[in-house]
């Protein structure tokens, strides 16, 4: 039996076009009023100095304008990673209104092929890491400005982007079931960010979790 080609996964899709990525996204947001652009995203935008700012996690991003170059807010170039996955943010935001409702990867546009590495690489990580105890989680949580969510045994909403919060919500294990935790998105999600860009924030948010958690 032939066996057909798999997609590859999000990161390796992200990375292949990685530098056509950010010259396409910087070529169209030009063509954008910067103050348009701070009003879909939930950017800030100063006139006078031409900046646009957003936070991303814990740190906050400057872009100028006209050039779109970006930096941390300590004068550090990011990498060309976290420079795409600002950008495209950028490109994609149409100022939808947060929907107020949570649902899962496999309800994105296209995530039900890949709902279940999905949730390997991020909840089934961080109940593999984590285990029955939710001092570390709460801890981590908090390092990375998280909002309690009344869901599971615990939760937490992170602002990842301005209009892009997603949710970890953990569950403890018995003597039939191993702990589980997994990822959720604001029903408006799609309109900030392709498929492909919310797993790898999904991922990103997991790493920084557990690094926060020692």
């Amino acid at each position: 039996m032939t066996r057909l080609p798999q997609p590859s996964p999000p990161f390796a899709r992200w990375a292949e076009r990685l530098e056509a990525l950010c010259e396409t996204a910087r070529a169209e947001l030009r063509e954008q009023p910067p103050a348009l652009l701070a009003a879909r995203s939930g950017a800030e935008f100063d006139p006078q100095t031409g900046l646009l700012s957003l936070p991303f996690f814990t740190e906050r991003y400057h872009l100028r304008f006209p050039d779109l170059t970006i930096r941390r807010e300590d004068g550090q170039e990011p990498s060309s990673f976290i420079q795409s996955l600002l950008l495209s943010y950028l490109r994609t935001a149409d100022g939808t209104p947060l929907a107020d409702r949570w649902i899962g990867f496999r309800e994105l546009p296209d995530g039900l092929f890949y709902h279940v590495a999905f949730q390997g690489y991020t909840g089934n990580r961080l109940a593999r890491a984590l285990g029955n105890d939710l001092t570390p989680f709460h801890r981590a949580a908090q390092a990375l400005a998280g909002e309690r969510l009344d869901l599971g045994d615990a939760a937490y909403a992170f602002p990842v982007l301005p209009r892009l919060p997603i949710a970890v919500v953990y569950w403890l294990g018995d003597e039939e079931f191993a702990p589980r935790a997994s990822l959720l998105f604001d029903a408006s999600a799609p309109h900030y960010l392709v498929t492909d860009g919310l797993a790898i924030l999904g991922s990103q948010l997991v790493r920084r979790l557990l690094k926060a958690a020692v």
